[in-house]
């Protein structure tokens, strides 16, 4: 990897590219209801603080194994999440970085979003915007 691409901002938020291609794809892959909870989560982790391009590109990497491996065993979005997907997600990005500010819009969004996916799993998807 150049050192622009270690040091520019986009690589230290989702890491190198060639893995976050990756990633991405993996995520692409995954059933609609899990590929939604994923992307959602995906979003907001984009506002915690980056202390790395390879500890974040191993968050998404190992964000995509959590849910490749739920989807396969036939677990739904909320056993994964649990019933607070805020607290769950803060809980992942411990693991990775020191955290960062999130604003209460990004919060509420990762929630409805959460909702709506596990509403896909079970046919009851909410259709208000």
């Amino acid at each position: 990897m150049s050192d622009v691409e270690k040091t520019g901002f986009l690589a230290k938020v989702i890491g190198p590219k060639k893995r976050w291609k990756a990633y991405k794809a993996r995520v692409k892959e995954l059933p609609e209801s899990h590929r939604t909870a994923v992307e959602a989560i995906e979003r907001y982790l984009m506002h915690f603080v980056p202390t790395d391009a390879d500890s974040n590109a191993s968050m998404f990497e190992d964000l995509a194994d959590l849910f490749e491996q739920g989807a396969a065993d036939g677990t739904p979005v909320r056993e994964i999440v649990g019933e607070d997907p805020v607290e769950f997600v803060e809980a992942f990005a411990q693991n990775y970085s020191e955290g960062g500010y999130v604003p209460a819009r990004a919060r509420k969004q990762l929630t409805d979003d959460i909702e709506r996916a596990a509403g896909n799993e079970t046919g009851t998807e909410d259709t208000t915007v």
